[in-house]
Protein backbone atom coordinates (compact mmCIF):
# COMPACT_ATOMS: atom_id res chain seq x y z
CA UNK A 1 0.00 0.00 0.00
CA UNK A 2 0.97 3.56 -0.79
CA UNK A 3 0.23 6.96 -0.67
CA UNK A 4 -2.74 8.96 -2.73
CA UNK A 5 -3.90 12.29 -3.47
CA UNK A 6 -7.88 12.00 -5.16
CA UNK A 7 -9.70 14.79 -6.63
CA UNK A 8 -13.37 14.37 -6.31
CA UNK A 9 -15.88 16.33 -8.40
CA UNK A 10 -19.84 16.14 -8.08
CA UNK A 11 -22.47 18.69 -9.34
CA UNK A 12 -26.25 19.81 -9.00
CA UNK A 13 -28.85 21.12 -11.12
CA UNK A 14 -30.27 24.64 -10.41
CA UNK A 15 -30.23 23.84 -6.54
CA UNK A 16 -31.48 27.25 -5.60
CA UNK A 17 -31.32 28.30 -1.98
CA UNK A 18 -32.12 24.43 -0.97
CA UNK A 19 -29.04 22.63 0.15
CA UNK A 20 -28.85 19.79 -2.73
CA UNK A 21 -26.78 16.61 -2.43
CA UNK A 22 -23.63 16.64 -5.09
CA UNK A 23 -24.11 14.03 -7.81
CA UNK A 24 -20.41 12.57 -7.87
CA UNK A 25 -18.51 11.82 -11.43
CA UNK A 26 -18.03 8.39 -12.68
CA UNK A 27 -15.10 7.15 -10.92
CA UNK A 28 -15.46 9.20 -7.61
CA UNK A 29 -17.31 8.64 -4.22
CA UNK A 30 -18.24 10.28 -1.33
CA UNK A 31 -16.88 6.77 0.96
CA UNK A 32 -14.00 7.54 2.19
CA UNK A 33 -11.64 4.77 0.91
CA UNK A 34 -10.51 1.69 3.15
CA UNK A 35 -7.68 2.50 4.43
CA UNK A 36 -5.54 1.57 7.91
CA UNK A 37 -7.26 2.51 11.21
CA UNK A 38 -3.73 3.83 12.03
CA UNK A 39 -3.27 5.62 9.03
CA UNK A 40 -3.39 9.03 7.98
CA UNK A 41 -6.23 10.26 5.79
CA UNK A 42 -7.15 14.32 5.07
CA UNK A 43 -9.27 16.79 3.35
CA UNK A 44 -6.27 18.99 2.12
CA UNK A 45 -8.70 21.89 -0.07
CA UNK A 46 -12.30 22.06 -0.97
CA UNK A 47 -13.33 24.87 -3.58
CA UNK A 48 -16.82 25.05 -5.95
CA UNK A 49 -17.67 26.77 -9.19
CA UNK A 50 -21.37 28.39 -8.98
CA UNK A 51 -23.40 30.28 -11.31
CA UNK A 52 -24.56 32.72 -9.11
CA UNK A 53 -23.35 32.98 -5.30
CA UNK A 54 -24.21 30.00 -3.01
CA UNK A 55 -22.71 27.80 -0.66
CA UNK A 56 -20.72 24.81 -0.43
CA UNK A 57 -20.83 22.33 2.64
CA UNK A 58 -19.23 19.07 3.72
CA UNK A 59 -20.66 17.19 6.82
CA UNK A 60 -20.46 13.74 8.23
CA UNK A 61 -21.02 12.44 11.96
CA UNK A 62 -17.41 11.94 12.10
CA UNK A 63 -16.27 15.72 11.38
CA UNK A 64 -17.47 18.65 13.94
CA UNK A 65 -20.82 17.77 13.56
CA UNK A 66 -23.58 16.81 10.97
CA UNK A 67 -25.38 19.92 10.63
CA UNK A 68 -23.39 22.31 9.15
CA UNK A 69 -20.08 20.77 9.13
CA UNK A 70 -17.50 22.65 6.95
CA UNK A 71 -19.78 25.59 5.04
CA UNK A 72 -18.09 27.94 2.92
CA UNK A 73 -19.88 30.78 0.82
CA UNK A 74 -19.10 30.73 -2.45
CA UNK A 75 -18.62 33.48 -4.75
CA UNK A 76 -20.24 33.43 -8.45
CA UNK A 77 -17.69 32.26 -11.17
CA UNK A 78 -14.92 32.09 -8.75
CA UNK A 79 -13.25 28.69 -8.05
CA UNK A 80 -10.82 30.22 -5.35
CA UNK A 81 -9.78 27.37 -2.89
CA UNK A 82 -11.78 27.38 0.43
CA UNK A 83 -10.14 26.25 3.14
CA UNK A 84 -7.27 27.62 4.80
CA UNK A 85 -3.92 26.85 3.16
CA UNK A 86 -2.20 23.95 4.92
CA UNK A 87 -5.11 22.63 7.00
CA UNK A 88 -5.35 19.31 7.10
CA UNK A 89 -8.65 18.18 7.95
CA UNK A 90 -9.09 14.64 9.28
CA UNK A 91 -10.80 11.96 7.81
CA UNK A 92 -12.36 8.62 8.68
CA UNK A 93 -11.88 5.35 6.87
CA UNK A 94 -14.92 4.41 5.26
CA UNK A 95 -16.82 7.25 6.81
CA UNK A 96 -19.25 8.41 3.69
CA UNK A 97 -19.21 12.55 3.24
CA UNK A 98 -22.21 14.61 2.70
CA UNK A 99 -21.62 17.50 0.17
CA UNK A 100 -23.96 19.79 -0.54
CA UNK A 101 -24.60 22.88 -2.71
CA UNK A 102 -27.10 25.94 -2.95
CA UNK A 103 -26.99 28.81 -6.11
CA UNK A 104 -28.64 28.92 -9.54
CA UNK A 105 -32.31 28.61 -9.30
CA UNK A 106 -31.96 28.75 -13.61
CA UNK A 107 -33.34 25.17 -15.13
CA UNK A 108 -30.06 23.70 -16.60
CA UNK A 109 -27.89 25.57 -14.35
CA UNK A 110 -24.92 23.40 -12.67
CA UNK A 111 -23.47 24.09 -9.42
CA UNK A 112 -19.98 22.40 -8.85
CA UNK A 113 -18.26 21.35 -5.79
CA UNK A 114 -14.74 19.75 -5.64
CA UNK A 115 -12.54 18.03 -2.86
CA UNK A 116 -8.84 17.28 -2.80
CA UNK A 117 -8.27 14.61 -0.07
CA UNK A 118 -4.63 12.48 0.76
CA UNK A 119 -4.25 8.99 1.70
CA UNK A 120 -0.54 7.60 3.13
CA UNK A 121 -1.41 4.41 3.06
CA UNK A 122 -4.08 2.72 0.66
CA UNK A 123 -4.43 -0.66 0.22
CA UNK A 124 -3.45 -0.99 -3.72
CA UNK A 125 -2.60 2.12 -4.46
CA UNK A 126 1.07 3.34 -4.93
CA UNK A 127 1.08 7.16 -6.06
CA UNK A 128 4.80 8.25 -6.76
CA UNK A 129 4.51 11.56 -4.94
CA UNK A 130 7.09 14.11 -3.37
CA UNK A 131 7.57 16.65 -1.12
CA UNK A 132 9.05 19.74 -2.15
CA UNK A 133 12.38 18.95 -0.06
CA UNK A 134 12.77 16.32 -2.15
CA UNK A 135 12.05 17.90 -5.41
CA UNK A 136 13.76 20.98 -5.44
CA UNK A 137 17.73 19.55 -4.92
CA UNK A 138 16.92 17.41 -8.53
CA UNK A 139 15.41 20.15 -10.78
CA UNK A 140 17.16 20.80 -14.06
CA UNK A 141 14.96 22.17 -16.93
CA UNK A 142 11.07 23.49 -16.42
CA UNK A 143 9.15 22.23 -19.02
CA UNK A 144 5.48 23.70 -20.20
CA UNK A 145 3.29 21.77 -21.83
CA UNK A 146 0.01 22.72 -23.37
CA UNK A 147 -3.50 20.99 -24.04
CA UNK A 148 -6.75 21.89 -25.34
CA UNK A 149 -9.67 20.38 -23.62
CA UNK A 150 -12.67 20.02 -25.21
CA UNK A 151 -15.17 20.10 -21.99
CA UNK A 152 -18.22 18.83 -21.73
CA UNK A 153 -21.99 20.40 -21.01
CA UNK A 154 -23.69 17.70 -18.45
CA UNK A 155 -21.28 17.99 -15.34
CA UNK A 156 -18.83 15.08 -15.34
CA UNK A 157 -15.25 14.91 -16.43
CA UNK A 158 -14.87 15.43 -19.69
CA UNK A 159 -11.96 16.34 -22.52
CA UNK A 160 -9.74 13.64 -21.86
CA UNK A 161 -6.45 13.73 -23.73
CA UNK A 162 -3.12 12.38 -22.95
CA UNK A 163 -0.30 14.89 -22.10
CA UNK A 164 1.79 14.51 -24.80
CA UNK A 165 -1.17 14.78 -27.69
CA UNK A 166 -0.12 18.41 -28.31
CA UNK A 167 3.54 18.89 -27.14
CA UNK A 168 5.35 15.64 -26.70
CA UNK A 169 8.87 17.03 -25.78
CA UNK A 170 9.73 15.47 -23.39
CA UNK A 171 13.07 13.34 -22.73
CA UNK A 172 13.11 9.61 -23.05
CA UNK A 173 12.83 7.47 -19.56
CA UNK A 174 13.13 10.85 -17.67
CA UNK A 175 11.10 12.14 -13.80
CA UNK A 176 9.39 15.22 -13.98
CA UNK A 177 7.52 16.63 -11.28
CA UNK A 178 3.95 18.28 -12.04
CA UNK A 179 4.38 21.56 -9.75
CA UNK A 180 0.82 23.25 -10.71
CA UNK A 181 -0.67 24.85 -14.30
CA UNK A 182 -2.80 27.60 -15.74
CA UNK A 183 -6.00 27.68 -17.46
CA UNK A 184 -6.96 30.08 -19.68
CA UNK A 185 -10.74 29.79 -19.28
CA UNK A 186 -12.73 28.89 -15.93
CA UNK A 187 -13.92 25.63 -15.10
CA UNK A 188 -14.40 23.78 -12.02
CA UNK A 189 -11.47 21.62 -12.35
CA UNK A 190 -8.25 20.19 -14.15
CA UNK A 191 -7.28 16.49 -13.21
CA UNK A 192 -4.45 14.36 -13.98
CA UNK A 193 -4.34 10.91 -13.76
CA UNK A 194 -1.85 7.79 -14.84
CA UNK A 195 -0.11 4.73 -13.73
CA UNK A 196 2.12 7.66 -11.74
CA UNK A 197 -0.66 8.86 -9.73
CA UNK A 198 -1.96 5.40 -9.31
CA UNK A 199 -4.97 5.50 -11.44
CA UNK A 200 -6.32 7.85 -9.27
CA UNK A 201 -6.98 11.32 -9.88
CA UNK A 202 -4.72 14.34 -9.13
CA UNK A 203 -5.59 18.10 -9.60
CA UNK A 204 -7.06 21.74 -8.74
CA UNK A 205 -9.19 24.33 -9.62
CA UNK A 206 -9.52 25.80 -13.19
CA UNK A 207 -9.58 29.34 -12.02
CA UNK A 208 -8.15 31.56 -14.94
CA UNK A 209 -7.30 34.78 -12.61
CA UNK A 210 -5.85 32.61 -9.52
CA UNK A 211 -2.80 32.11 -11.56
CA UNK A 212 0.02 32.62 -9.08
CA UNK A 213 -1.99 30.13 -7.04
CA UNK A 214 -2.43 26.98 -9.74
CA UNK A 215 1.09 27.56 -11.08
CA UNK A 216 2.17 26.04 -7.96
CA UNK A 217 -0.50 23.98 -6.52
CA UNK A 218 1.17 20.62 -5.97
CA UNK A 219 4.32 22.40 -4.48
CA UNK A 220 1.89 24.86 -2.55
CA UNK A 221 0.34 22.52 -1.37
CA UNK A 222 3.20 20.32 0.09
CA UNK A 223 4.73 23.11 1.30
CA UNK A 224 2.08 24.35 3.36
CA UNK A 225 1.06 20.94 4.77
CA UNK A 226 4.51 19.24 5.23
CA UNK A 227 3.03 16.46 3.20
CA UNK A 228 4.19 14.71 -0.20
CA UNK A 229 1.63 16.35 -2.72
CA UNK A 230 3.82 16.66 -5.53
CA UNK A 231 3.54 14.07 -8.57
CA UNK A 232 6.03 12.47 -10.23
CA UNK A 233 5.42 11.44 -13.65
CA UNK A 234 7.85 9.07 -16.04
CA UNK A 235 8.03 10.31 -19.57
CA UNK A 236 7.84 6.76 -20.65
CA UNK A 237 4.29 6.38 -19.50
CA UNK A 238 3.86 9.84 -21.46
CA UNK A 239 0.68 8.02 -23.49
CA UNK A 240 -0.82 7.07 -20.67
CA UNK A 241 -0.68 10.16 -18.48
CA UNK A 242 -4.23 11.34 -19.40
CA UNK A 243 -5.86 14.99 -18.61
CA UNK A 244 -9.45 15.93 -18.16
CA UNK A 245 -12.00 18.53 -16.34
CA UNK A 246 -15.23 19.42 -15.83
CA UNK A 247 -17.02 22.12 -16.88
CA UNK A 248 -20.49 23.76 -16.54
CA UNK A 249 -23.41 23.40 -18.93
CA UNK A 250 -21.65 26.01 -21.23
CA UNK A 251 -19.27 23.53 -22.03
CA UNK A 252 -16.35 26.18 -22.68
CA UNK A 253 -13.25 24.54 -23.79
CA UNK A 254 -9.87 25.40 -21.62
CA UNK A 255 -5.91 25.35 -22.43
CA UNK A 256 -4.26 24.06 -19.60
CA UNK A 257 -0.32 24.90 -19.34
CA UNK A 258 1.32 22.18 -17.38
CA UNK A 259 4.07 23.25 -15.64
CA UNK A 260 7.16 20.66 -15.18
CA UNK A 261 10.21 20.24 -13.69
CA UNK A 262 12.70 17.70 -15.22
CA UNK A 263 14.40 15.99 -12.29
CA UNK A 264 18.07 14.42 -12.34
CA UNK A 265 18.84 10.69 -11.28
CA UNK A 266 17.36 10.24 -8.05
CA UNK A 267 17.90 7.74 -5.56
CA UNK A 268 16.75 4.37 -6.24
CA UNK A 269 13.23 4.50 -4.89
CA UNK A 270 12.95 7.64 -4.14
CA UNK A 271 9.55 8.00 -5.71
CA UNK A 272 8.36 4.44 -5.57
CA UNK A 273 5.36 3.63 -7.36
CA UNK A 274 3.51 1.56 -10.00
CA UNK A 275 5.24 4.78 -13.00
CA UNK A 276 8.69 4.33 -11.51
CA UNK A 277 11.33 3.47 -14.41
CA UNK A 278 12.68 -0.17 -13.85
Amino acid sequence: MGRALELLVGSATAPSTTFTGLTMAAGNSLTIRSAPLDSKIYLLQAWADNQTAGTFRIRSPRLHDNVQGIRMDVTASDTTPLLPEGIKQMLISQDTLVAEITGSATAGDLESGAMLLYYDAVPGVDARLATWEQIAPLIKHLLFVENTLALGTAGGYSGEEAINAEFNQFKANTDYALLGYTVDVECLAIRYRGIDTGNLGVGGPGNETLRQVTAQWFKRLSMSTGLACIPVFNSANADAILLDGLQDENGTDTTVTSHFAELGPTPAGQFAGAGAAR
